[in-house]
């Protein structure tokens, strides 16, 4: 693995590639083999998937990934509100993509399994660029199958995500906490949804939540109570009987005028009020985030994957601050 790290303001910068065309994530290190496993703390996974689309067509999810690595050269992990930087006290380096197989779920999901279960076993952070949201399940169920009933997951959106089916397809992007809430080495009252709001949720979504005892925190209850209350309550579900925390976003949690890249859902979450909750579960040492459903393809100016970016990293500098104050 060579070494490699974020480089801004630099003229004769040349960036590190991922592949052809596309630079790792911050300019990082390469993983070239499993030795280079045991130098680091966290790993970027790529996972250009989309499985069905509940929305009738094509989305431009699976451009996620690439274009979340090629925006993000242009930070660091330096945070002046913090005076700290994430890379002071985590190792990253960037792992790809996992094989995927649009249309195909067995092969996608079981790739998106291996790449986990392979991080998961060697306790490193996987920190995971959709790819639509349905890869919060095999990731989320990888995880819980080393922390059975142990696992309390965050999940930041505008949708529940937790209908059985969408026609025939129980692996959609709608149903992921359904199979969740279902999974056997998983305890649904230790999940957290966080920003529900609007008129793209089914009532039987809403009902499900209540059957399987998931905690709601709508959008109206960040914006009226505070978006400190809102995380607060959420990390003491979360945390409870738990050994490991993880987080998944959907950029849909954010107000439509905060990401015009994604589902556009009114009454949302601001970027700040969404930045500080992740930084704040990051402090909480929560050990794996994903961010899904960007569609890089509407507009022009990228601000989904830049959005991407930032969350990763105020996620990362809260997680560093746990580790600066746990030595």
């Amino acid at each position: 693995m060579r070494e490699s790290k974020p480089t801004i303001y630099d003229p004769n910068f040349l960036p590190n590639m991922i592949y052809s065309g596309v630079p790792s994530w911050l300019n990082l290190s390469v993983i070239e083999n499993d030795e280079d496993l045991k130098k680091i703390d966290a790993a970027v996974v790529g996972v250009p998937w989309e499985g069905g689309c509940t929305i009738g067509g094509y989305s431009s999810t699976t451009e996620g990934p690439k274009a979340v690595r090629s925006t993000s050269i242009r930070y660091t992990g330096f945070l002046p509100d913090y005076n700290l930087d994430c890379f002071d006290y985590l190792r990253v380096a960037d792992s790809g993509d996992v094989a995927t197989q649009n249309g195909n779920y067995d092969f996608t999901f079981q790739s998106i399994r291996e790449r986990i279960g392979k991080l998961a076993d060697a306790k490193i952070i996987p920190i995971t660029i959709g790819g639509d949201h349905g890869i919060a399940y095999p990731i989320i169920s990888e995880i819980a199958k080393r922390h059975p009933k142990k696992v309390g997951v965050l999940h930041f959106d505008a949708h529940l995500d937790n209908y059985s089916h969408f026609g025939d397809d129980e692996l959609s992007r709608c149903s992921p906490f359904y199979r969740v809430y279902n999974d056997p080495n998983m305890d649904p009252t230790k999940i957290a949804h966080i920003g529900i709001r609007g008129p793209r949720n089914h009532r039987e979504e809403y009902n499900n939540a209540m059957k399987y005892g998931a905690t709601v925190i709508r959008a109206i209850d960040v914006h009226e109570d505070g978006w400190k209350a809102a995380i607060s309550k959420a990390l003491e579900v979360v945390s409870k009987d738990t050994e490991y925390i993880y987080i998944t976003v959907c950029a849909d949690s954010l107000d439509a005028a905060n990401m015009p890249q994604a589902p556009q859902d009114m009454g949302g979450l601001t970027s700040y009020e969404l930045l500080m909750m992740l930084h704040e579960a990051g402090l909480a040492g929560a050990r794996g985030i994903d961010f899904v459903e960007t569609y890089p393809e509407v507009f022009t100016l990228q601000t989904a994957a830049h959005v991407v970016n930032w969350a990763f990293l105020y996620y990362m500098n809260g997680l560093a601050q746990h580790i600066k104050d746990s030595k």
